[in-house]
Formats: structure tokens, sequence, C-alpha cells
């Protein structure tokens, strides 16, 4: 019973994660999501010493602070930056920080519970309000789509939601939640990579100067760091 306020932390954060997400795209350039969501690492550094949960080495700071840089280079490169309204800007720093609390929250039950029966309890229970503001506009949806929209949207169930928190919440588990969090800055550079394999897209030199400044806090952060207590 003393979980449960981990767990409730976990599926209200969660939730607003998701509304964060879909809207910030709404009303921001996917770069610009991209570049403030590199702050996520910040994020979990802070919380997790505001909570005493971890004392964090100058190894993670730096390396945090390289997949940052990493990540302004490839919104620079694809044409972004911060130029978005105040709402995107807003919501994407939502975004970053509810996936940081999430992160923190499931930190705790992993100690005692395996991944798929957190990640079984928190989606659904993150899933009910989310299915309760939806109800207006999932009214109002017409589902009359093509078979590839369909297979998309079984993808973007099976991997970014369920395949995904299985493998974030082992990874949570194994490396800790601020370690766990500087991976998030690889998002970006694959975006970059599958929008050039699958779209076609150009691929600009500040981009691959990103991929290589994320590559290089993650190997850093992992080579310096000390044994883990």
């Amino acid at each position: 019973r003393s979980d449960w306020i981990y767990v409730g932390i976990a599926a209200a954060t969660i939730f607003v994660n998701q509304l964060c997400f879909v809207y910030s795209l709404e009303f921001a350039h996917a770069s610009t999501v991209s570049l403030l969501f590199g702050s996520c690492p910040m994020f979990v550094g802070l919380i997790s010493i505001a909570f005493r949960q971890a004392r964090l080495q100058r190894s993670f700071w730096i390396g945090a602070g390289l997949t940052f840089a990493g990540v302004a280079l490839i919104a620079a490169g694809a044409g972004g930056g911060l130029v978005s309204g105040w709402k995107g800007d807003v919501l994407a720093i939502a975004l970053a920080v509810t996936w940081a609390g999430y992160t923190i929250a499931i930190a705790p039950l992993m100690r005692r519970y395996s991944p798929y029966r957190i990640s079984a309890l928190v989606l659904a229970l993150g899933w009910a309000p989310l299915a309760l503001v939806s109800i207006p506009q999932v009214a109002r949806q017409d589902f009359s789509f093509s078979g590839t929209v369909w297979l998309g949207f079984a993808y973007a169930v099976i991997g970014p939601l369920f395949l995904t928190n299985i493998l974030w919440f082992t990874a949570v588990d194994r490396v800790g939640a601020a370690r766990a969090s500087i991976f998030n800055n690889m998002q970006p550079f694959f975006g970059v990579f599958f929008a050039l394999l699958i779209l076609s897209e150009s691929l600009h030199v500040l981009e691959i100067g990103g991929g290589v400044l994320i590559f290089a806090g993650i190997a850093y952060e992992r080579v310096r760091r000390g044994p883990r207590a």
C-alpha cells in the first residue's frame, strides 16, 4: 500500500505528458519540441536531488550538457530553433518536466516489481482520464482511414507505448533514472535518421555534429562515472 503514491504520481504524470506531447506539436515545430525535450535529464537530476533519491556526479551534468548541445545542433540543422509561439514552448518544457517526474516516480517501484507489472498498472490508470477528456474529439473523428494509416496506428501503440515503456522501466532499474534520461536525447538524432531513410529528407552537417555530440555525452558519462552505490 505504501507504493500507491508512486503509482498515482506515475499515472498522473504520464497522462499529463501525453497531452503535452500532442499539443506541443500542435503549437510548435517538431525540432523545437526536440530541443526543449533535451532538458529532460536536467529536470530528472534536479528532482532527484530535491527528493534525495540520488547524489549525481559531475560526469552526469557534463554528459547531460553535451547531449543537450547535440539536440540544439540537430534542431538548428533541421531549420528549427525556438521560433514557435509561447504555448508550444511552455508545453514542450512541461513535456520534459512530466517525463522527468514519471521517471523519478517509477524508480522506487523497480526495486520491488517487474517492468510488465508496473507498465500494465500505470498505463491502465493513466489511460482512464485520457479516455475521458478525449471523448469530444473521438466522437467527431472519422475513422475511415486507409490500411497504411491503420498500420501506422498499430505501430504507434505497440512501439512507442507498449514496448518502449517496458524497455524504459528496465533501463531505469539497471542504470538509474538520471542516467537513463540522458539516452532520451538520442530521439532527435534517430528522428532525423528515419526522416532521411523513409521520407528521403536531406541531412545537414549540423545534424551530423549533433548526433556526434549526443553519443559523446553518453559515452563520457558512462566512462567517467564512478561505481554505483
